[in-house]
């Protein structure tokens, strides 16, 4: 421990902190949505198939299932800057492993080592903002946090695209090497000790229900793609994803220390928060993939142009998420979150209402429009439900809200990609635009659906808390 109390205050050490663990979630994400623009490559390469290099992304997802959940132990049990060196020390040699690999297995070894790297870096730097930024400052802290996961998704694309069109694939892992570099050093000279460690139990039992439950929902939506939703291999994983979680629940519900604590779920406000903030993730991943695609079958444009769609709304929220912490620590909740929600929702509805025909510069106006509610949502949503929990289950609600991210995140491309898929199925050359443009319809109806759940849940929580005579 560092001598003396723990002093909760923002000073350069937090702040380089933050960035130091924010730089590893950040490449983490990127190059797992970079990947996608590179499969084609990929596969003529290494001589593989679709069914092969999806691996890339499977194998990914994985280990960030494995290893999140495991964040709350490991924060007990092992001092922050340690955990901070072992997941970065994980993440570089998967980095190198990636653009250094002469086969498919190792770069899918390196994938596999990336995943447990970037599993171990995404709670941890929530954990450290919770743990040590002074509570006035906490809305704009979680802001620039969540701006890092939030963020990337739409940086991978662009960043893949001209890559790959200009260079080569091995790119994408070789520009990253500068930043993390600069982040390991930044990390070892400024992440504090705010807690007490020592001798913790690992719930082995509840690890693995998760372990099963997680690699079963994997499994079904890699394999939706390709046998469809209703398919009975897609529909059993299904089934063995829903018997683990509530095996898990009646194991965490009788263990002394579980793995996680179900009392999170005990606030309903947190429940309505993590509901708000999966949709969120599951759209946000599905038009990273919806917007390239549609631009490249149907509009005819480049990798580059396809994926350069995303950044101007990327350099939005980049500009944003401080901002909206900061309305979040002088206004309350209620404003920014609503205001994101609406936001968010219109963007939606504008992509199905425009898209028998979205030119690229279209798409790009109302993705900012989407960033900016996005900006005003993610942070705050974040802050906001980790706020209405103890002090003890802050690491796991934030466990939580990771881990469930991650997977709604791989749910959403499976889902919005098997819907264009389906319209696509047994198109000619000739017809293929108009089916895209079908099947991408049908996708944007369903992220609009959806993206009015948020807006209801929030009312409802905002609702509930003004009865109770809180301050929203």
């Amino acid at each position: 421990m560092d001598k003396g109390p723990f002093e909760r205050v923002l000073d350069a050490r937090l702040i380089m902190s933050v960035i130091a663990s924010g730089i590893m979630s950040f490449s983490g994400v990127v190059v797992e949505t970079a990947m996608n623009i590179t499969f084609p490559t990929l596969m003529e390469e290494f001589g593989i198939g679709t069914s092969t290099v999806q691996w890339l992304t499977t194998a990914y997802l994985l280990m960030l299932a494995f290893v999140i959940p495991t964040s709350a132990w490991m924060g007990k049990r092992f001092r922050t800057k340690h955990i901070f060196v072992v997941a970065m020390c994980c993440y570089i040699t998967g980095i190198v492993l990636g653009m250094t690999a002469q086969s498919f297995p190792m770069l899918l070894a390196g994938r596999i080592t990336e995943g447990i790297g970037t599993g171990i870096a995404l709670p941890l730097m929530f954990n450290i903002i919770t743990e040590q930024a002074p509570k006035r400052y906490m809305g704009t802290m979680m802001g620039i946090g969540s701006l890092i996961t939030a963020m990337a998704p739409a940086v991978g694309p662009s960043v893949g695209g001209y890559l790959v069109e200009n260079y080569s694939w091995r790119m994408v892992f070789a520009c990253l090497l500068p930043f993390l570099a600069v982040a390991f050093a930044m990390g070892v000279l400024s992440i504090r000790q705010s807690h007490e460690v020592g001798p913790e139990p690992f719930d082995v039992r509840g690890w693995l229900c998760l372990v099963a439950g997680f690699t079963c929902l994997v499994f079904a939506t890699s394999a939706a793609g390709t046998r469809g939703w209703i398919s009975p291999a897609v529909l059993g994983l299904l089934a063995g994803f829903v018997a683990m979680m509530a095996l898990f629940v009646r194991h965490a519900q009788r263990a002394a220390e579980p793995l996680i604590s179900t009392d999170v779920f005990r606030s309903a406000g947190f429940d309505l928060s993590l509901v708000s903030l999966m949709i969120l993730q599951f759209t946000v991943l599905g038009l990273s993939y919806l917007l390239p695609n549609y631009a490249q079958l149907v509009m005819g444009a480049g990798a580059t142009e396809a994926g350069s769609i995303l950044l101007p709304g990327c350099m939005l929220g980049a500009v944003l998420a401080p901002l909206s912490g900061r309305i979040y620590d002088r206004l309350g909740a209620a404003r920014p979150i609503l205001a994101g929600c609406v936001c968010t929702l219109v963007a939606c509805v504008l992509y199905y209402l425009l898209s028998a025909s979205l030119p690229t510069h279209t798409a790009t106006l109302v993705y900012m429009l989407f960033t900016l509610g996005q900006g005003l949502l993610v942070g705050n949503t974040l802050t906001h439900a980790l706020s209405m929990l103890a002090p003890r289950l802050k690491a796991d609600g934030n466990a939580v809200v990771n881990t469930l991210q991650q997977l709604s995140g791989a749910v959403g491309t499976s889902v919005v990609s098997s819907i264009v898929n389906t319209a696509q199925t047994g198109m000619t050359d000739v017809t293929m635009a108009y089916a895209t443009i079908l099947g991408t319809r049908g996708a944007y109806l369903l992220l609009a659906v959806l993206m009015a759940v948020p807006f209801v849940c929030q009312m409802f929580v905002f609702a509930h808390k003004q009865a109770q005579g809180w301050q929203i």
